[in-house]
């Protein structure tokens, strides 16, 4: 089924770290940890009770840029894939997200020059912090208990994923916004290696965003409405 993937149950977990460092970010939402010396990826999967076929799937789906979902619903467990996107979630909220800000606010409180834009630039960011918790957490108290509730067989009448199409906002687009201001107005001399690592990352959990929006829209919902349609038929 994974011949022509990029991974398979086969791959050393090892190897994937060594091929793309950012799915070291993948494989801990799956709830794999560190420390799995040579084992294989259906190795390490048993080992932490996940399912492998959705771990494979997910991760050749970002590894190889796609935005069409090669597995059938059949073969995906949506049980992992959710829980997969609550760690993700639990990663941005109460790790990533904080320590970017705590970064941000170590960096202007450095610069004599940057005090008329300290109040500005921690504003921005505490907003977009905001959106981004508005927006995960319709996710993890709506989206995703109506997705549990479709597959044990008691489908919401008055909700489809559909409308979780029209809730979804691209999360990370205000991120580049904050990124380009820094760049673009930051007043400050001297080599700004505070400022710097504050841009490193918030170019990583831009991207880090989209990937994870990108696993939401061209993979999750296409696999529900798969599953709504069947239940349709049915």
């Amino acid at each position: 089924m994974f011949s022509n993937h990029k991974f398979n149950e086969r791959s050393r977990m090892s190897e994937i770290i060594n091929e793309d460092a950012s799915l070291l970010l993948t494989i801990s939402r799956f709830g794999i940890s560190l420390g799995f010396g040579d084992k294989t990826v259906k190795e390490a999967c048993e080992a932490n009770n996940i399912h492998c076929k959705t771990f494979l799937a997910v991760t050749n789906f970002i590894a190889e840029g796609n935005v069409i979902v090669h597995e059938t619903y059949e073969h995906i467990s949506i049980e992992s894939v959710i829980n997969y996107l609550k760690n993700a979630h639990h990663y941005f909220l109460t790790y990533k997200l904080p320590s970017i800000r705590a970064k941000l606010m170590e960096a202007v409180e450095s610069s004599d020059q940057s005090e008329p834009y300290k109040v500005v630039f921690m504003k921005f960011f505490d907003e977009y912090f905001q959106e981004v918790r508005k927006h995960m957490d319709y996710e993890d108290r709506t989206v995703f208990p109506y997705v549990m509730r479709l597959l044990a067989g008691s489908p919401d009448k008055k909700y489809k994923i559909a409308n979780f199409e029209e809730h979804h906002t691209d999360v990370d687009s205000k991120l580049s916004e904050l990124k380009n201001i820094i760049v673009k107005y930051y007043p400050s001399k001297g080599h700004n290696y505070k400022m710097n690592d504050v841009l490193f990352d918030l170019y990583a959990c831009e991207k880090d965003l989209a990937l994870h929006n990108m696993i939401e829209d061209f993979f999750f919902v296409p696999v529900i409405e798969a599953i709504e349609k069947k239940n349709n038929k049915s």
